[in-house]
């Protein structure tokens, strides 16, 4: 059974990089790359955090290094594709996970809000897949995560910017699906439901916001990063070759209500 397990499951061998990696979701889902095996690249642009994170990793005896970037703007993102490729770390595995969370009401959004919330959620998932999904189709395997959202199909909550850059993730997916997955690299999206993160804090602050939230699950509570850490692992293994160009949605059921 273990032998059939690490066969589906196992990372070992594969090099995983995972930006937005120091907290939130992603640094759930770095966690359990590297647990599973992956020799796993965490980048953000708080060092202390990504620091912190990957010394626990090390300590549990995982392989991780981390790398500070900013991804908003494409020197900042190609700047991170040159480190990766010059340290011999281009990946097997990539999760962008990086983004921002700029919501104003859509009369008030600001070109700036604008651009930096496309620059972040949108074309760094889009330059890095355009940098890395080639290599990987040559080596013949792998594997592209995506986080979307809810505003990635549905409006609520002042979606402005991020919606529209979240909808483009979920349709980056498949583009990039169909443009790899013939030479074996899968290519999805996440959708997570409401998940307590610093990307969300201010939203759990509003009272009696979260205990709303919580009620329009089917199982009766917010998400936890940690609930991503078992997706994550399928998505990025051999078990998952036959899943490509998916979004789907971790939101205990929020998404069916």
């Amino acid at each position: 059974m273990s032998q059939y397990l690490d066969e589906l499951f196992s990372l070992r061998g594969r090099t995983a990089v995972v930006t937005g990696g120091s907290s939130g979701i992603g640094g759930a889902i770095a966690d359990a790359l590297c647990r599973a095996g992956a020799e796993t690249v965490l980048v953000a642009r708080d060092e202390a955090r990504l620091e912190e994170r990957t010394q626990r990793l090390v300590a549990e005896g995982g392989t991780a290094s981390w790398i500070a970037a900013d991804l908003s703007s494409r020197d900042g993102t190609l700047s991170l594709v040159n480190t990766l490729r010059i340290s011999g770390q281009e990946p097997d595995i990539l999760v962008t996970a990086a983004a921002v969370n700029l919501r104003p009401p859509l009369g008030e959004l600001t070109d700036d809000d604008w651009d930096l919330t496309m620059t972040v959620n949108l074309e760094a998932p889009h330059l890095l897949g355009q940098r890395f999904g080639p290599g990987m189709a040559a080596r013949g395997w792998g594997r592209i995560i995506h986080i979307a959202s809810q505003q990635s199909v549905r409006a609520f909550g002042n979606s402005g910017a991020y919606g529209v850059s979240k909808a483009g993730v979920a349709g980056l997916a498949r583009s990039q699906a169909e443009a790899w997955s013939p030479n074996g690299v899968c290519v999805n999206a996440i959708a997570p439901g409401f998940v307590r993160t610093p990307l969300t804090e201010a939203v759990f602050a509003e009272p009696g916001r979260a205990e709303a939230m919580a009620r329009r699950t089917m199982i009766g509570r917010n998400g936890d990063p940690e609930d991503f850490a078992g997706l994550a692992v399928f998505l990025a293994s051999n078990a998952s070759a036959y899943v490509t160009g998916q979004l789907l949605f971790l939101d205990g059921g929020f998404s069916a209500t």
